[in-house]
């Protein structure tokens, strides 16, 4: 680092950690009584931390509102970086759980539907029979969700999808390994006059019903019948790949599906096709910056891995 560098940094305003994670609980509760009561503190006390970092910063952070206070613009930026600092510090003490304990404890993960079933599933049997003192807990989120609640440390692992048009650099803020790339498939109706064909272009099914899935599946639709030349004509929307089927097995419409979704759901009676020239979309898992280094975040990771390596595609 230069001299300049080092005099830029000495120019910042010192953030008291504390303070920040005080008033990280006073945005998170919505109040200064309510985060006093969760802090076990006085209610002045917590006023004081909100305050002080107010002078050394020198933005409103709070303001009042009736009985309560409005978190303002800069509050809200600073509340990112206060997860982001819960999170390290979560994940700092947990790494030296496991160096102080020899023990690895529990791993929350966060799964958009169909990785749960498929990926996740097959994780947490592994994992109960390899590594019987990790406990692996799993909430079902989208991924957006997912992402935020790793930003708050409500989670260890967030597993996302990324479609080619979407840009996964969303995602820089965190850790990233890729688990596998999930074809997108066309789903027809069993007696559909294309039923018997391999693979299709969107462009042969340009006049037809469709079912739109999650929102971020009804806009990967979208883009690419576009690209395609033509826009989908859309009767249905549901992200329960169960539904979609069913609705497409009634002959009422068509869709796409990933390979993963149908892995954990298959409806015998449509017909599946791979859709020519069409990239799949990727499989993440997220985790905070470094905490790969904490030994049971570690082993979950791998047996995710082994679990995308195995399953076939659909």
């Amino acid at each position: 680092m230069t001299s300049a560098e080092n005099a830029g940094d000495q120019s910042l305003p010192p953030v008291d950690p504390r303070s920040l994670l005080v008033f990280r609980e006073v945005g998170r509760l919505g109040s200064l009584t309510a985060a006093a009561d969760a802090l076990g503190w006085t209610q002045p006390a917590v006023s004081q931390h909100v305050r002080r970092l107010e002078r050394v910063l020198g933005v409103p952070l709070a303001v009042r509102q009736g009985r309560g206070i409005e978190i303002t613009q800069a509050g809200h930026a600073l509340l990112r970086h206060a997860d982001a600092v819960a999170g390290a510090l979560r994940d700092a003490a947990r790494e030296m759980d496991d160096h102080a304990r020899a023990r690895a404890g529990v791993v929350r993960i966060a799964a958009f539907p169909s990785a749960s079933a498929t990926l996740v599933a097959g994780c947490v049997r592994v994992m109960a029979a390899q590594h019987p003192g990790i406990e692996v807990r799993l909430s079902q989120l989208e991924p957006p969700e997912a992402a935020a609640a790793l930003s708050s440390a409500e989670c260890d692992i967030a597993i996302v999808f990324a479609h080619a048009s979407a840009a996964p650099e969303r995602f820089t803020d965190f850790d990233r390994i890729e688990l596998l790339a999930d074809p997108v498939r066309l789903v027809l109706p069993p007696g559909h006059p294309l039923a018997d064909q391999g693979a299709l272009g969107l462009a042969e099914l340009r006049g037809e019903r469709w079912v739109g899935g999650c929102p971020s599946c009804r806009q990967h639709l979208l883009e690419s019948a576009a690209a395609a030349g033509f826009t989908p004509d859309i009767r249905h929307s549901t992200d329960d790949y169960v539904v979609v089927q069913a609705l497409v097995a009634s002959d009422l419409a068509v869709a796409t599906l990933p390979s993963l979704a149908l892995r954990a759901s298959r409806n015998t009676n449509v017909s599946i096709h791979p859709i020519k020239r069409h990239p799949p979309r990727r499989v993440l898992a997220l985790t905070r910056r470094n905490a790969q280094q904490i030994t049971a975040v570690r082993a979950t990771l791998d047996t995710l891995l082994a679990a995308a390596e195995r399953l076939p595609v659909e």
